[in-house]
């Protein structure tokens, strides 16, 4: 057996270790790999912070505070391999874990003063989960766990405070029956209710210690009545291994395995129990429990920020049932509320709170979420993590950070997400704009929306994979409501604060959420949103902002964000330390500007198909497509060229001498022409022929499967003459910039589809012609370079030979993928969903690039190509260029560029200086 560890706090300076001897309390304890139970108390733990995989976070973070001397109950922590352990053996735990739990109750006991089951000094506990990851209301929670007919009367003659012990009991058996037996929480919500209207009591604090007693009767004959007449369990200790069984099976309950699918968190982590002391905040008026971040989570700002209820336990406050008090005095003015603040109510344990908090803060250098009760007057801390914050505030986090010497730049890197970039950029609430403000409620999570009033998950879900946007209105929402808010752009609730389960869950989405918007009455049988005189009808188009709490009837005008001086240095920051370059993914002008002002490095892709879509320029292609032989293609052509020539003229005056990748004609000619009776008849007339003759050209042009049919470069070769007219635009437009003064144009001319060296040299050969028809005409010689789009496995495998003719390569990897897979992107999605829910796929290809067989093909390419030409260049312009998981892999192959829409141009920046971050992280760890 390996020598033990032990971990002990001294003096608040740090963590040392020593042997335990005999008989010695858990001040010192033992931590070895035998282990399933960890202890934690003030002043000592057996975990720390880093063992987050075996303690769940929860867990880790308790062991934590309790090791720099912070006020934390007493209590242990099940590991999360006792949960796969469970769940692998019929929900049965490893031998040995009963005598653990069993000595750790001991410990805890001896530590609270008090004795698990014991009549006049009974323990009371609560049962949390933990994950290795925050999931917050994900999996379940038992408070007062411990109480039984006994022990509640000797609570009551300990707090001499009967009321307060029956609350605590029923609440107990409410919570036990939900999560433990399984029964519908409103077969207890609904008796309570059908109670108060009996005797005519308006809230539950207008319940005395009778009522509840009376109550809890009712409760015990509801749950006999639900199981056959088994009863509330007595004995505590079954009370106890029935909460840690339920909590570890809520690791699969639906709303916590959309959430880990939501967040790509593996479900074989599985979840810790976490069995502590209780304490009540809801022992009186000088008892209170609440939520404080160290930081603002809506705006970064650094101030103490959260929410509070007197006489309370923690449930009260995310469940929205009552409308809480602020944290600070500055808060309740500038929300005008007449309830006093922390500040007022509680100065001395205020003042303790933020000295905490700015030591938590500091000790873990990120936004803390503090969970925290105060009973009689004494602070407890209950929970540490880090919080949930809107993009804007984990900007403005990570930047002020750096400032404040608490962290790197790269780690204020690695603190962004990427992806959280977009909802900095995409548009607000035009303040011009005229709305017809329906209600207000407390702004929750910033970003203002559009969309369809829906009331229902299902239905929003259903909605949403209609292609339709929706706004989810709730009186409030739970966890069970995950799929429907994913589903939504937009969240509403009429109750709860800026803590409550919808605000918190909406900011970790990044959508828009106004809550506790009290003004509104929602009537879910008719579907109805009432405000006032005024009613909303399901189907009706509402907007909500969700940075003022403003909720509006109607669409409002939208204006693009301002980008902020943080993001400008985030933006430098990833610039300095990233190899890969970023370009976008640009057809037009518009587009091309939109990539110059998010940074774009150079176009990667212009597509010109999308150039010949213009209503003045359809007519034209179509003539050229239906034109009997080739001196019909060559004169419909020469109308499109000057056309062509003036954009790409515009376009490289807009790159000012940044590259240019141009692709030439792509999609299946069938692609232009008219569908449909009427669109035939109207194009007809157009063109000037008879809609029958039109008709039978559409069916002569038919291909069973046009994606791998006629187009791409197998066009070219048939008819040269639109790649060569294409060529001429192309040469002709950088020849006119130059002798307009602009930068020097090299454009780069991409040959798609290619699988063969000798179509990319016969396509070659015709462009090499046109450039010096060019330098003839014009006595200037177009500089360019030739490359090939790789989207074909035969061209990945004869990348070596390839690029003897081609100066680059960039790999489509929309096409690369569905030749891969031998699957239809569009087609796709009736089956992927499938693979995804049953593990047999952890992400859509078409979204994350399959490493093990796209990402393989790459490589080998990419190996080849470069054994052959050294300095070949190759990137990616496929939608897998803004997607930061398949910028890693692009990174690890050693790409020199990606390519992506002009909006994600930035989180292609960040991205791609993160992958070097974890790349030098990996190979020093592996060093």
């Amino acid at each position: 057996m390996p020598s033990a560890v032990f971990v002990q706090a001294k003096s608040g300076r740090g963590v040392e270790t020593a042997e335990k001897k005999d008989g010695e309390d858990f001040a010192m304890t033992v931590v070895n790999a035998a282990k399933r139970v960890y202890r934690f108390a003030q002043g000592a733990a057996e975990g720390n912070a880093g063992m987050r995989a075996l303690l769940g976070g929860k867990g880790a973070n308790l062991a934590q505070m309790c090791l720099i001397g912070l006020p934390v109950p007493p209590g242990f922590t099940v590991t999360t391999e006792v949960c796969g352990f469970y769940e692998r053996h019929d929900r049965t735990c490893p031998d040995g874990v009963g005598r653990e739990v069993e000595m750790a109750l001991e410990a805890v006991g001896r530590q609270t003063g008090a004795r698990f089951g014991d009549r006049s000094a009974p323990l009371l506990v609560s049962v949390r989960s933990g994950a290795p990851v925050s999931m917050p209301g994900m999996m379940d929670t038992i408070l007062n766990l411990g109480l039984n007919d006994e022990t509640v009367e000797s609570l009551a003659v300990h707090t001499q405070d009967r009321r307060f012990a029956y609350d605590c009991y029923r609440r107990f058996i409410q919570m036990y029956g939900d999560v433990v037996l399984g029964l519908d929480r409103a077969l207890f919500e609904d008796a309570l209710e059908h109670y108060k209207d009996r005797h005519d009591l308006a809230h539950d604090g207008d319940l005395a210690a009778q009522d509840w007693q009376e109550m809890i009767a009712i409760y015990k004959t509801t749950i006999a009545q639900q199981r056959d007449g088994k009863t509330f369990p007595q004995d505590v200790h079954e009370q106890l291994w029935g909460a840690i069984g339920a909590v570890f099976k809520s690791w699969h309950n639906p709303r916590a395995a959309t959430y880990r699918k939501l967040n790509d968190i593996p479900e074989n982590w599985g979840t810790a129990v976490n069995v502590q002391a209780m304490v009540f905040g809801n022992m009186g008026e000088r008892s209170a429990t609440g939520v404080a971040f160290t930081r603002n989570p809506s705006t970064g700002e650094k101030e103490l920020y959260g929410e509070f209820l007197v006489n309370a336990q923690g449930e009260d406050v995310v469940a929205g049932l009552r409308t809480p008090h602020n944290m600070t005095e500055s808060a309740r003015l500038a929300s005008q509320s007449d309830k006093p603040s922390l500040e007022t109510l509680f100065p001395e344990c205020f003042a303790e709170l933020r000295a905490v908090n700015e030591r938590l803060e500091s000790h873990y250098r990120d936004m803390q979420d503090v969970e925290f009760t105060i009973e009689n007057d004494t602070l407890w801390l209950l929970q540490t993590r880090s919080g949930k914050r809107t993009a804007p505030a984990a900007l403005k986090i990570a930047v002020d950070m750096v400032d404040e010497g608490l962290i790197s730049e790269r780690e204020a890197m690695m603190r962004i997400e990427p992806e959280s970039l977009d909802r900095l950029l995409h548009p607000t609430l035009d303040p011009r704009a005229e709305c017809e403000v329906v209600a207000t409620g407390l702004p929750a999570s910033p970003g203002a929306v559009s969309g369809e009033l829906v009331f229902d998950c299902d239905e929003a879900e259903k909605r949403h994979g209609a292609g339709r946007k929706v706004i989810l209105v709730r009186i409030e929402t739970s966890p069970e409501d995950i799929h429907g808010m994913h589903a939504a752009e937009g969240i509403v609730t009429t109750r709860g604060g800026m803590t409550s389960h919808a605000a918190v869950v909406a900011r970790g989405m990044g959508k828009p959420c106004v809550a506790g918007a009290g003004g509104l009455s929602v009537d879910y049988e008719g579907g109805r949103l009432i405000a006032g005189s005024l009613t909303v009808n399901k189907g009706d188009i509402l907007t909500i902002d969700g940075a003022s709490g403003r909720i509006i009837k109607g669409r409002v005008a939208t204006i693009t964000p301002e980008i902020s001086p943080d993001f400008t240095r985030l933006m430098r920051w990833s610039d300095d330390l990233r190899r890969l370059k970023v370009r976008a993914n640009a057809d037009t002008p518009a587009d091309a500007r939109a990539a110059r002002d998010f940074g774009a490095e150079g176009i990667g892709l212009c597509r010109t198909e999308h150039m010949f879509f213009h209503e003045e320029r359809i007519p034209a292609m179509r003539e050229m497509i239906l034109a009997p032989d080739r001196q019909g293609r060559v004169r419909a052509l020469e109308k499109i060229l000057p056309m062509q020539r003036g954009d790409f003229i515009e376009m490289f005056e807009i790159m000012a001498g940044l590259p240019v990748t141009i692709r030439l004609l792509d999609p299946p000619l069938h692609e232009f022409l008219p569908h449909g009776e009427a669109e035939i008849a109207q194009a007809a007339e157009a063109m000037g022929v008879e809609p029958d003759a039109l008709r039978r050209h559409i069916c002569e042009l038919h291909e069973f499967n046009p994606m791998l049919g006629h187009r791409g470069v197998r066009l070219a070769i048939t008819c040269p003459e639109i790649a060569r007219m294409q060529a001429r635009a192309i040469f002709e437009a950088a020849v006119e910039v130059g002798r307009r003064g602009g930068e020097p144009v090299i454009p780069e001319i991409m040959i798609p589809l290619a699988a063969m060296r000798a179509e990319l040299d016969y396509v070659k050969r015709h462009i090499a012609q046109v450039a010096e028809e060019v330098r003839s005409q014009t006595g200037r010689r177009p500089q360019y370079s030739l490359g090939v789009m790789i989207e074909l496995p035969r061209a990945c495998l004869r990348a070596g030979d390839i690029a003897r003719d081609a100066e680059f390569f960039s790999f489509g990897t929309n096409d690369l993928t569905q030749m891969a897979f031998g699957v239809s992107r569009d087609d796709s999605v009736r089956f992927l969903p499938d693979y995804a829910a049953k593990a047999i796929v952890d992400h859509d290809p078409f979204t994350t690039l399959d490493r093990d067989g796209v990402g393989e093909l790459m490589k080998i390419a990419a190996e080849r190509g470069r054994a052959t030409r050294k300095n070949l260049k190759i990137g990616i312009c496929g939608e897998h260029g803004g997607d930061p998981a398949s910028i890693d892999l692009c990174e690890e192959i050693g790409l020199d560029y990606v390519s992506c829409s002009p909006f994600r141009v930035p989180i292609a920046r960040l991205a791609a200086a993160r992958a070097v971050i974890a790349r030098n992280a990996d190979m020093t760890s592996h060093a």
